[in-house]
């Protein structure tokens, strides 16, 4: 089945400076595909190339089989919630979800309905005379999602639309976008620097690193087995230590050995584990010496830095541990993500 979303090889540059370099995605019928990565990494210019907003140097989009890289945004069938949410502040609810209907020249009876069909959809029945200037943040975002989907997108692009909420409001909306998401079955991109929002949300995941894709699937294939030390360090895995792995198969954190071969190990802090014993003989588990720096309760035990093998890596154990004490980093093998050193330095 061909892509619902196909975009091949699209490049955009401001004012010289390349910002997109031969981006290729494919999004199918239905999915919810996230945008990842950091500020400055090419992923909201992307959205706004898809969007009309910006104008590509070269590569095609389309969507559903028609190219739309050269129409205006007004003729893509696309639909753009921003993180602003860019509510009219002088309007009331149901004069923000109609105004795109409004624009396309409906008649006054059918925009009501629309609206009408909008509010129950996401669950603000009651809502249409208020001002939206009333409204709570997670209340304004319901009703600029509604304002998009009144026009019955072909798509959905969202613009880091829970960057302005507080985390317990995010966390709520997610589930609920996500449901909402799948129930009426609407294809979407979602530009997100959030890697547990990205990994709630989307069916794929985007990873971008100065305007390259660097890696593309779903979610738990872009956790559990990035594709390189970057992906790997965005996804979580900040712990970084030079080792070498000997001929036996056994990882050794001198770095200066000769024999064997030299890699990079990323781990997850909550993978890691503090013990005031001794490290035992190496084999595939990581055994790193160490002292222990810097102590943060967090709820569930504490975690650690410690400064082991010349470098500071984060652990977690259930007892506080003095600041100071020697100790072991314990990091068992299914838990380690190993690169070449080269390519990861």
């Amino acid at each position: 089945m061909p892509p619902y979303l196909a975009i091949d090889s699209l490049s955009v540059a401001y004012g010289g400076a390349r910002v997109l370099h031969d981006v290729s995605l494919e999004v199918a019928r239905g999915e919810l595909c996230a945008l990842l990565g950091s500020s400055g990494c090419g992923k909201t210019t992307l959205l706004r190339a898809i969007a009309g907003f910006v104008v590509p140097e070269k590569g095609d989009i389309r969507v559903d089989g028609r190219g739309i890289t050269t129409l205006p945004p007004e003729k893509r069938g696309t639909a753009m919630m921003f993180q602003s949410y860019a509510l009219w502040p002088h309007m009331n609810v149901a004069d923000n979800i109609g105004y795109g209907l409004r624009m396309r020249g409906w008649k006054r009876e059918a925009i009501a309905k629309r609206v009408e069909e909008m509010l129950a959809l996401l669950q603000l029945e009651g809502f249409a005379p208020r001002p939206v200037t009333q409204l709570s943040g997670g209340q304004r975002q319901r009703v600029a999602l509604g304002r998009a989907l009144a026009v019955d997108p072909q798509l959905l692009l969202l613009d880091e639309p829970m960057s302005n909420l507080d985390y317990k409001v995010r966390i709520e909306l997610r589930h609920e976008l996500r449901a909402l998401q799948k129930r009426i079955g609407i294809t979407a991109v979602y530009v997100t620097h959030d890697r547990e929002e990205a990994l709630t949300l989307a069916d794929r995941i985007a990873v971008l690193d100065a305007g390259r894709v660097v890696q593309y699937g779903p979610p738990e294939e872009i956790f559990h087995r990035p594709k390189s030390a970057f992906v790997a360090g965005f996804m979580g895995a900040d712990n970084a230590i030079a080792v070498t792995r000997l001929s036996d198969g056994a990882l050794s954190a001198d770095v200066a050995a000769t024999q064997g071969e030299p890699l990079i190990a990323r781990f997850r802090s909550d993978a890691a584990e503090v013990r005031r014993v001794p490290p035992a003989a190496s084999d595939s588990t990581l055994r790193l010496a160490g002292r222990i720096v810097q102590t943060l309760y967090v709820g569930q035990g504490f975690r650690y830095r410690v400064h082991a093998e010349g470098a500071d890596v984060w652990a977690h154990a259930d007892e506080r541990i003095d600041e100071g004490t020697p100790v072991s980093v314990i990091v068992p093998a299914d838990a380690l993500l190993l690169f070449p050193r080269a390519a990861a330095l």
